[in-house]
């Protein structure tokens, strides 16, 4: 009979010169398990309405569904082509053109990978040598820290401030002779700034100059308000060669499920992307990439409601959050909205706790995507249907 491997979390640990295993230090240590997911896990814990993870209680376009089972049931069930199928690359390149205003080889410089997490997990290992630095404007989404963690990366923060431009001079001082990247997120998370044409150029003129790539997420490129306009800094005159731009399906088209995104490079960068991607992932799921072409079809009449039913739902949770005593302001873009909490004399920790626990909302405390602060804010999302938010907004109304 072979024999049986006992479970190796079951194996008696065997001290090594008067260490464990457990005692040697990993790049794990040195970083937490996601809040936003935390929170989530708390809020199901409390039977709370969870406006703290970013994802739709709403379904996705039924061309998506149908093009996801069409594709299941012609057998796309097996690898893709690792950076991505062909007819998503075609379609993908096709949709920067229109949009972003930036020319793709799909042979070359697209790479197909699992959500923008992967996107930037992979262009970070790829780009980035243990040791140098990478610009992380804070507030920053929660995974920057932990990826500029995972690639050796030193990450120097700059300030994204409330107000509604950039402090120049905190980031021209932000760019050294070791800063090797620039992390850059249009529309943002979870301030909801979307950069202008003249701070993008301000920002790629400190990259030209201190020969920097911007790594720019770009999930919510479709979600804006009050006139904003979407610029990519990789349209940017000789940002061309030193420019990721990483996308995904997740929040446009309502499917942050499928773990379906993209890494758009020039040619030494993607080749450099592709071969961690390969060996990080092999692949996104193969039928889903056949179905997201449907998505990349979709007339210019759906980002137009797109960004219409967001604004509606942006505007019931700031009438809702205002109404319950929250500082906070409208958004120009993704659909967060970042509040102060300093009126209610708690930490953004034990606040959240206490609206998931006694109110039954669920938000994430500001802490969570800051390096250092944080403690006077909380982050809601309003991606949920118009009763989920009225009624989220009904619970706060009794905050006290």
């Amino acid at each position: 009979m072979p024999t049986t491997r006992p479970d190796p979390v079951m194996l008696p640990k065997k001290p090594m010169s008067g260490t464990s295993l457990s005692s040697h230090s990993s790049r794990a240590d040195f970083f937490s398990e996601s809040v936003i997911r935390e929170m989530t896990r708390h809020a199901l814990a409390h039977n709370a309405i969870n406006l703290a993870q970013g994802f739709p209680d709403f379904p996705c376009p039924p061309e998506l569904k149908a093009a996801a089972c069409a594709a299941l049931n012609d057998d796309f069930n097996q690898y893709a082509i690792t950076w991505g199928a062909q007819d998503f690359r075609e379609a993908i390149a096709r949709k920067a053109k229109a949009y972003n205003g930036m020319a793709f080889n799909p042979e070359t410089e697209i790479t197909v990978t699992c959500g923008s997490t992967e996107a930037m997990m992979a262009s970070m290992l790829a780009l980035i040598s243990p040791g140098d630095e990478v610009i992380v404007p804070e507030p920053f989404y929660e995974n920057y820290g932990p990826d500029a963690v995972i690639s050796g990366a030193v990450p120097r923060y700059v300030p994204l401030g409330d107000g509604a431009t950039i402090d120049e001079e905190a980031w021209k001082a932000a760019f050294t002779d070791r800063t090797r990247a620039i992390i850059i997120n249009t529309p943002n998370n979870p301030t909801g700034k979307v950069f202008s044409r003249d701070e993008l150029r301000f920002i790629a003129d400190l990259c030209r100059e201190h020969d920097v790539i911007a790594i720019t997420d770009e999930i919510y490129e479709h979600i804006l308000y009050d006139g904003n306009r979407h610029v990519s800094m990789g349209s940017l005159p000789g940002m061309e060669d030193r420019t990721v731009t990483i996308g995904s399906l997740s929040k446009t088209y309502s499917v942050t499920g499928w773990r379906v995104g993209y890494a758009l490079a020039d040619a030494g960068l993607s080749g450099r992307i592709r071969k961690i991607h390969d060996f990080l992932t092999v692949g996104a799921p193969a039928p889903l990439q056949h179905a997201a072409v449907a998505a990349l079809s979709l007339p210019a009449s759906y980002y137009r409601e797109l960004a219409r039913d967001y604004d509606r739902r942006r505007k019931i949770l700031y009438e809702g959050l205002a109404t319950a005593g929250f500082d906070c302001r409208l958004p120009q873009g993704a659909y967060y909205i970042f509040t102060d909490i300093s009126g209610f004399g708690m930490t953004d920790v034990a606040f959240a706790r206490h609206l998931i626990e006694t109110v039954g909302v669920a938000a994430v405390p500001g802490s969570s995507f800051c390096h250092d602060g944080g403690a006077t804010k909380l982050r809601f999302t309003f991606s949920k249907k118009d009763e989920t938010l009225h009624e989220a907004c009904r619970r706060l109304e009794h905050l006290g």
